[in-house]
């Protein structure tokens, strides 16, 4: 039987990146001194399938495939390699993006570095090319596009004209998803950019609940932002916590029908559960973290705030030790952005509360300080190029890398994108780096490859598949350290 909504993602999307989130970070680059296909095996290898449909999907993905079989649309998620037998009988193409052009902030940068496109740009315009696909497009097939990558179809128009996309939804999808599919299979003309107003989130009771696995176990404890960064559009949603009951059944549907063990918890500021402002709830904080450890093998978080683990260092303290009951360290993504006190009350003006805006280097020392204490190790990312910078400004983020060198970690530079509120600003282009810039690059560099030794046995333990690919991490870091210094870069710190 086939199904009138198919719903995919690009191959880049639709893997366990060896089960550890991190590593998917790889995607972000363009072909390079590693074969392509190594390359893969190293970083995004195909998730696992059975009867063509994946193991586990993209957790944005799995929510609008929740809401659809809510509202009683007759809808499958399958691996992008196998669209070619799903569909010709398919009304709607539904497809997730995460960053569809290269035009993200780690993309970018990369592509300037090397002069590539990225290979996650490389795949989605490969899913859009297949054969199967340009056929069933041509016998009235419609196309949505939806995720947290739909921002980019802005700058692409002519792509968007060329592979025939009817419709691309931007925004929190669950309220309005139905009747666009909806439409889309009647026949209707769609609207050919569709963004779900601030009045159209939905509330904690209209969110579905996932029915089949997401990735590496991740799921939301919460969603929107109370920090207000102009750069960043999560700031404009409202901010909403999942109860612990809702948390811990999605949790069951990764554990009972995918068999994944550990988990994920995504939110913007996984430290601020439960709370109404940027003081952490403690008590909510302390329960999730307790049921959680008690159910699944292992946890680690999608994002957290410095200031947050800076204000309240005994809280923080308490949460580790639960979480290192059943695993030695665990990691999680967090913006250090500046060093520059100037910068922070420009554009991010709640970024260090409760702490003063002058304070920021130090909130970010004692953070980081905190974290590599208590085993967190964080992937840290640097804006470059934020509306008028100055030279001061990239001064001070050099001084805050000085004191960061002792702090176990991933430090990226990333060029500025206009997103959040600064929409309308200018690009950082490659054209616009200093040497100041060029500076800060070969600092973080230096940082990263100072710990990428011990990142590399720490992130992959000690089983069979470890013993098999560490070697190879190893050899791709002995590799970009001699390609940085046939590029005149010396990847040693004085």
């Amino acid at each position: 039987m086939g199904f009138d909504v198919v719903l995919t993602a690009d191959s880049t999307l639709m893997s366990d990146y060896h089960h550890n989130e991190f590593l998917g970070f790889g995607t972000c680059a363009p072909p390079n001194f590693i074969p392509d296909q190594l390359f893969k095996w190293l970083f995004f290898p195909p998730i696992k399938e059975e009867d063509e449909v994946p193991a586990a999907a993209p957790y944005g993905l799995r929510k609008i495939e929740a809401q659809l079989l809510s509202e009683g649309f007759n809808v499958r998620t399958v691996s992008p390699n196998h669209l070619k037998n799903h569909v010709a009988e398919a009304k709607v193409l539904g497809i997730h993006v995460m960053d569809p052009f290269g035009l993200g902030p780690a993309s970018s940068t990369l592509a300037f570095i090397l002069k590539k496109e990225p290979f996650l740009a490389q795949y989605f315009r490969r899913l859009l090319s297949q054969p199967a696909v340009r056929k069933a497009k041509e016998n009235g097939l419609k196309i949505v596009v939806g995720g947290p990558g739909v921002w980019q179809f802005q700058y692409r128009q002519r792509f968007v004209d060329r592979y025939g996309i009817d419709c691309i939804v931007a925004g929190e999808a669950e309220k309005v998803v139905g009747k666009i599919f909806k439409a889309a299979i009647e026949g209707q003309v769609l609207p050919k950019y569709y963004e779900a107003s601030i009045g159209e989130s939905p509330k904690l009771d209209e969110i579905p609940e996932i029915v089949n696995p997401s990735i590496n176990g991740l799921v939301e404890i919460g969603r929107g932002c109370c920090r207000g960064c102009q750069f960043c559009s999560v700031t404009l949603r409202p901010l909403r916590w999942y109860s612990l009951e809702k948390v811990l059944r999605e949790i069951d549907v990764n554990m009972k029908v995918g068999g994944i063990e550990g988990t994920t918890l995504h939110a913007e500021d996984v430290m601020l559960y439960g709370s109404k402002n940027t003081s952490p709830n403690g008590e909510r904080l302390i329960k999730l973290h307790e049921a959680v450890v008690k159910k699944c093998r292992g946890v680690t978080w999608s994002h957290c705030s410095l200031a947050a683990v800076a204000a309240e260092p005994k809280l923080f303290s308490k949460t580790a030790e639960i979480i290192r009951q059943k695993q030695p360290w665990w990691g999680v993504e967090i913006g250090i952005e500046t060093g520059s006190p100037r910068l922070i009350r420009k554009i991010m003006h709640v970024k260090a509360h409760p702490f003063k805006l002058e304070e920021w280097p130090q909130v970010v020392r004692t953070g980081m300080g905190l974290m590599h204490d208590n085993k967190l190790v964080p992937a840290g990312t640097l804006i470059v190029g934020t509306p008028e910078e100055t030279e001061e400004d990239l001064i001070k983020t050099m001084e805050l890398m000085d004191d960061l060198k002792d702090i176990r970690s991933l430090i990226v530079p990333l060029f500025f994108v206009p997103m959040g509120r600064l929409k309308h600003e200018d690009w950082f282009k490659g054209t616009q780096v200093t040497e100041l810039h060029r500076e800060l690059l070969i600092k973080c560099l230096q940082h990263d490859y100072y710990w990428i030794h011990q990142l590399i046995d720490m992130s992959l333990g000690e089983s069979w598949q470890a013993k098999v690919l560490v070697p190879f991490y190893r050899l791709f870091a002995s590799i970009a350290k001699y390609k940085a210094r046939q590029s005149g870069i010396s990847l040693t710190s004085d």
